[in-house]
């Protein structure tokens, strides 16, 4: 699933090339909505709350959008050929003078009223990359399931809305815990959720999904995307198990979770968790760890 901060990026990328636009057409492809026509509405904003996308129309409408794991919004000029996927993956097209935004394969396609947004996106907790911000909150909410296990909880959107699976193994191991650790138990706790923060932040604005400091590929990050292979720091090797479902997810699965058994050290997986060998998660995230750069026409990762 793409982590918050490259829906944050998409939404910052859409909201430039379309606020204040004018509607020409638009093309809703799924059954619900294959009769709506917004044609001649303006578009006001575009913003990210969490993982969720909202398009915001003048006529009191929003788009919500959810990219779970392969959606994502691509934008181009007009004339110009479309590139995101075949034709029947394509789930909203809105054109306007200027640019034609197409979304693919996203997950959750639905208008709602913009006064009802909260509908949609109202049971997330504070926006790790949003203006409602607060680790206070984040650390109370957290600390009322002492018994929950970290690496878990830290992935419940509504206790921390964008985190995803990178930045909390991440955030793990740099604060030495090990994801199987019960919240009360994290001797630092607030400075858990800060580290998190402060990582997901910069790669938002920077552009890379980078933990080391390293961009060069295979550098990127000390242990996601690394199950199997010696730890950077003690050279034990990583392992990977299966972490539960996350309750606020919505597409509520178990995530693969990584770790080192020397640099984290406390509860380990359940016996019989452990993967034999590391797994290749789905999408870029995944696949190299870094952000690939979007070309002139894209609008999501």
């Amino acid at each position: 699933m793409p982590e918050g901060d490259t829906v944050w990026r998409a939404a910052r990328r859409m909201d430039a090339a379309l606020a204040g636009a004018r509607l020409l057409s638009t093309d809703f492809r799924v059954p619900r909505l294959a009769t709506a026509d917004l044609s001649g509405q303006r578009i006001t904003a575009v913003t990210a709350r969490g993982k969720h996308l909202l398009t915001r129309f003048d006529g009191g409408l929003t788009l919500h959008t959810h990219f779970r794991m392969e959606g994502s919004w691509h934008l181009y000029r007009p004339g110009v050929a479309w590139s995101g996927g075949p034709a029947w993956q394509i789930r909203v097209v809105l054109t306007t003078a200027e640019q034609v935004a197409v979304g693919y394969r996203l997950a959750i396609v639905e208008l709602l009223a913009t006064s009802r947004e909260q509908d949609a996106v109202g049971h997330l907790g504070p926006d790790v990359l949003g203006p409602d911000w607060d680790p206070d909150a984040v650390v109370a909410a957290l600390r009322t399931t002492p018994q929950r296990q970290i690496g878990a909880v830290l992935l419940d959107q509504r206790i921390i809305a964008g985190l995803g699976n990178l930045w909390r193994t991440e955030a793990c191991f740099l604060a030495g815990v090990s994801p199987w650790t019960p919240v009360g138990d994290v001797p630092d706790l607030p400075g858990l959720v800060r580290r998190a923060q402060a990582m997901i932040k910069a790669g938002a604005h920077g552009g890379h999904q980078v933990t080391t400091g390293s961009t060069r590929p295979g550098e990127e990050h000390w242990i996601y995307g690394r199950a199997g292979r010696p730890c950077r720091r003690c050279g034990s090797r990583i392992l990977t198990a299966d972490q539960g479902r996350m309750p606020g997810r919505v597409d509520d699965e178990s995530r693969r979770t990584t770790w080192c058994p020397r640099c984290q050290a406390g509860p380990a997986a359940p016996a019989g968790a452990v993967a034999r060998r590391g797994r290749a998660g789905r999408g870029a995230e995944a696949r190299s760890g870094r952000v690939r750069r979007p070309d002139a026409g894209e609008g999501g990762a």
